[in-house]
């Protein structure tokens, strides 16, 4: 190495430094899916507890045949969908912000996988409900 090498000092200002680093413009669209899931959450989430004030002594047969109503199944399908999509974002943002290394990626895999299946479990167990009651008519 020469120890003279010359010194080139470049004329940039402080933001033309930063330009390119960061986020990438992708936290935008998170951060809208964000709240527009929790804004469409809360009349889903009133609906859902009046629903449950309205049943609150109703037996077996009763709640089949209101989950067979086709509002209600839509309802309850778009509630559990936006919930669990919801989370989903507001996990991935835990782990993004907390977890490093070679476990960020598996786990924000897990989140994925784990918020999808508990979210299709309940979609299916609206959908036999949905189901078991159009049956019984």
């Amino acid at each position: 190495m020469n120890a003279s090498a010359p010194h080139i000092e470049v004329m940039r200002s402080q933001l033309g430094r930063a330009r390119g680093l960061g986020a990438g413009h992708s936290g935008v669209g998170h951060w809208w899916a964000e709240r527009v899931t929790a804004a469409s959450l809360l009349p889903l989430s009133t609906w859902f507890v009046v629903q449950m004030f309205r049943l609150g002594g109703a037996d077996h047969a009763e709640v089949v045949k209101w989950g067979s109503k086709p509002v209600n199944a839509t309802m309850l399908i778009a509630l559990i969908i936006t919930t669990f999509y919801h989370a989903q974002l507001g996990l991935q943002v835990i782990v993004d912000d907390y977890v490093h290394g070679k476990a960020h990626l598996p786990t924000r895999l897990l989140v994925k996988i784990g918020t999808s299946l508990l979210g299709l479990l309940g979609v299916i167990a609206v959908i036999k409900l949905f189901v078991r009651g159009s049956a019984a008519k």
